[in-house]
């Protein structure tokens, strides 16, 4: 950073940095360093694009402006919410996205195949029937209908909450007509549907790890984190009531998170597909004839 107080934008990026490794804030809703929170926090505050801040490193930031980062960094570092919830917004599968407390901040693997521009691996083109299950914001479900223009999306959640929050998405993305919200406990409220490709990002993580979760982590709501003991609470009925809610080809994506041992070593015979992200290989993978085996003990 250049001596003195911070006057352009770069120094401010580089100040904020600074101020975020000291006081040892925890990432993870959308960035997994501190420059760069840094520079989405900037970039908030400017109220610009992320992706535009590099062409802005150079200017002098002024008054109004060097008051909202300020502001906006206090806010980061006094409440330990993530940066998502203080700006309203997370960026998910290449698309900007509302969110607030009363949802997690989307930021599942399965967005990794379902990106712009990218034919999704996840099933053929032509699909006509889709399910988000634990739909939370509606990110799955949105980039899902995105990438597979001829297909219908129901958008499943427990909570009404998150469902008002996945209803302004849709809205966002001018997607009412292609997308259904459905209050459902998984597949209660869905007898006699049957989907092309089911998606899930359920809660999985375990007692013991929501315990040891940061506080950025904590100040999200526990019914979308917390999966039991082994965090396997809800990845279990997923994996045996899918099958019935399956099309004959269809496919079932379902991140599994750190709970991933735990169910290869209650099915040590069963196939398991892993997808391969750039962060993880957590993101399981199923055509309908290969979930026979997962039946309940």
């Amino acid at each position: 950073m250049s001596s003195g107080a911070p006057r352009t934008v770069r120094d401010y990026v580089l100040y904020v940095e600074h101020r975020l490794l000291t006081a040892h804030v925890s990432f993870g809703h959308g960035t997994s360093n501190a420059r760069d929170e840094a520079a989405w926090l900037v970039s908030g505050a400017l109220r610009i694009a992320p992706s535009a801040l590099s062409n802005r490193l150079a200017t002098l930031v002024k008054g109004p402006e060097r008051a909202r980062i300020r502001a906006l960094l206090a806010s980061r570092l006094r409440t330990r919410a993530p940066l998502s919830y203080l700006l309203r917004e997370a960026w998910f599968a290449g698309r900007r996205f509302y969110v607030d407390k009363r949802v997690i901040v989307p930021r599942s693997l399965i967005g990794e195949f379902l990106m712009p521009g990218d034919p999704s691996p996840l099933a053929p083109p032509g699909i006509r029937s889709i399910l988000d299950l634990c739909t939370g914001s509606g990110a799955i479900a949105i980039s899902a209908a995105h990438a597979y223009p001829a297909a219908h999306v129901d958008a499943v959640d427990i909570s009404d909450e998150a469902l008002t929050v996945a209803a302004r998405n849709v809205r966002l993305h001018g997607l009412e007509g292609r997308i259904q919200l459905l209050k459902s406990d998984l597949f209660t409220a869905l007898s006699g549907r049957r989907y092309d490709l089911i998606l899930s990002n359920p809660p999985y993580v375990a007692d013991q790890d929501m315990d040891d979760l940061p506080c950025e982590y904590r100040r999200e709501p526990r019914l979308a984190l917390a999966g039991g003991p082994d965090g396997l609470d809800l990845v279990l009925p997923i994996v045996y009531q899918s099958r019935e809610h399956l099309t004959a080809r269809g496919r079932l994506v379902l991140e599994v998170g750190a709970s991933r041992e735990a169910l290869e070593t209650r099915f040590p015979e069963a196939p398991f597909l892993w997808l391969a992200s750039e962060a993880d290989e957590c993101v399981g993978y199923w055509h309908k004839e290969d979930l026979d085996i997962f039946r309940p003990s």
